[in-house]
């Protein structure tokens, strides 16, 4: 099973020779703190090393001190900030690691595991050594490594879903489509049958119309100048174009007459 180790580091009390007043007080406010923290009075706790914060002496262990407490109480974003304040004020390498270390444990509360993983990475910079640092570098990789997987498949999920939508759309428009054409096709179908009724009718018209069925004895320039007297008998067309072509030829007789004649000569007054 896995686990997530968030050790509470407090430090001791340490005494400097110099500016022994400022450095009591110090001392005195992280004392306190600690004894609070230990009684779980995490108020008063963060109270005293804020206080040892202000004196401007240890302010790196006051402020790790006061981003566990933080932590702690699941104010986890403030023991950021805190934490983060210390790593830049300290030097040492230690102080590092620790400060590193919970930065990582507080971004896997928040479920930040690629900033985490950075975190952890910093930690052991400064201590390679630190076994709950590499657990804890280790299982925030595996939580990533979950957390891309789970998006992949939801961007797979959602692809496919899209796909799935475009391919019913398509099959909704190519079954529309069809019954389209089909429709078509019957209309036509339809249509077809309109026009071989209505044909079948003109004929049945025609026939019954038609002279030679009402007298076979009559010959048939007459039969079809009865039946229709507005239209030309073939021989009354074959006259008229007879005609056409002898007032044509006149035509042209009369032309060619006049360029055979030498031209006049203009007189000079037109009067």
């Amino acid at each position: 099973m896995l686990r997530l180790f968030l050790p509470i580091i407090l430090f001791p009390l340490v005494v400097l020779g110099q500016e022994p007043t400022l450095v009591q007080k110090a001392d005195n406010y992280i004392y306190d703190g600690n004894q609070a923290f230990d009684t779980s009075n995490n108020v008063e706790a963060e109270k005293n090393y804020r206080k040892a914060t202000a004196t401007g002496l240890k302010k790196d262990i006051a402020q790790y001190n006061m981003g566990t407490t933080l932590q702690q109480d699941n104010y986890v974003v403030e023991a950021l900030s805190v934490y983060a304040d210390a790593v830049e004020i300290t030097k040492e390498r230690p102080s590092k690691h620790r400060n590193f270390h919970n930065i990582g444990n507080a971004l896997m509360q928040l479920k930040d595991y690629k900033v985490a993983v950075e975190a952890y990475k910093n930690a052991l910079r400064n201590n390679p050594n630190d076994d709950e640092t590499r657990y804890n570098y280790a299982l925030a990789k595996k939580m990533l490594e979950n957390e891309e997987n789970k998006d992949d498949q939801k961007d797979d999920q959602e692809n496919k879903d899209d796909q799935d939508n475009k391919d019913n759309k398509d099959n909704k428009d190519q079954d529309e489509k069809g019954n389209k054409d089909k429709d078509q096709e019957g209309d036509n179908e339809q249509d077809k049958k309109e026009d071989f009724k209505d044909k079948g009718e003109n004929e049945k018209d025609n026939k019954k119309d038609d002279p030679k069925d009402q007298d076979g004895d009559k010959g048939k320039d007459q039969q079809q100048t009865q039946s229709n007297p507005t239209q030309l008998s073939p021989q009354q067309v074959k006259n008229l174009l007879e005609a056409m072509s002898n007032e044509e030829k006149k035509v042209q007789d009369k032309v060619n007459a006049q360029k055979a004649k030498p031209a006049g000569v203009k007189s000079k007054k037109d009067w």
